[in-house]
């Protein structure tokens, strides 16, 4: 295992079948005819430093920070692609939402299959609902003496995510879905919520990164850990919000 930082993105696994690294919110994985104007794309940059061609095996929307894994050759390319369809690996979330989470629980909240427009063809049929299912858990809790919305004060939570699915935007629309939507989500979010991070807290962005993968390496059979630590603008936001404790233990 080869834990660095260079010129280009934080690599924090290596080995000669994957690579793995810490992508920033912002940066696409990889090119598209939606990233009109885009210079930089994380595949091409971990390309330049490895020196060697690689493989995505899963993705991270552009305003997610956090683990993003390679795969060095097209033979574990298929075969983590194979992991992450059939659920075993298991992936970790944190992000910050709107509201008092309840302790713990399993969101299973159906979804409808969202495609790009320019990923999909023009049909009359109807969108696809796949299962969807989310372990959650709140570590900590904050209450503002601030108005943002309709009540004299504003209260956050620090939640930690487990996806049990893959499904497009999943996190971001279950936590919508549970009225504790995700601080920054310019989609699924409170305009007035994401207002007020960037305009009083200097907080601009989607609050959610990937923390942590775990799976069995399919070379060695070993089981592999790789965790991110959190990009200067969410750790800022979690020691502003008296938080560094719930993220440390």
């Amino acid at each position: 295992m080869e834990t660095s930082e260079t010129d280009g993105l934080e690599i924090l696994y290596k080995d000669k079948d994957l690579v793995a690294v810490n992508k920033p919110s912002g940066l696409m994985v990889h090119k598209s005819p939606l990233a009109t104007g885009e210079k930089r794309f994380a595949l091409q940059m971990v390309r330049n430093q490895t020196g060697s061609h690689v493989f995505p095996v899963h993705r991270l929307d552009r305003p997610t920070s956090g683990v993003l894994l390679f795969a060095r050759n097209r033979e574990t390319a298929a075969s983590m692609s194979k992991l992450f369809e059939s659920g075993q690996i298991q992936k970790s979330y944190l992000a910050v939402v709107r509201g008092y989470v309840e302790a713990e629980g399993t969101i299973c909240h159906p979804l409808k299959n969202i495609k790009h427009k320019i990923d999909s063809k023009k049909t009359d049929d109807p969108p696809r609902v796949d299962e969807a299912i989310t372990d959650f858990r709140s570590l900590a809790q904050v209450e503002l003496p601030v108005a943002v919305d309709r009540y004299p004060t504003t209260r956050y939570s620090l939640v930690k995510l487990w996806p049990k699915t893959g499904r497009r935007h999943q996190l971001r629309r279950h936590m919508k879905h549970l009225f504790h939507p995700i601080v920054g989500d310019t989609v699924y979010g409170k305009s007035v919520h994401n207002r007020f991070f960037e305009n009083h807290l200097n907080c601009k962005g989607l609050l959610l990164t990937a923390k942590e993968l775990s799976f069995i390496h399919p070379g060695t059979k070993e089981p592999i850990t790789i965790s991110a630590p959190l990009e200067k603008r969410f750790r800022t936001m979690i020691t502003r919000l008296g938080w560094d404790q719930a993220v440390t233990s």
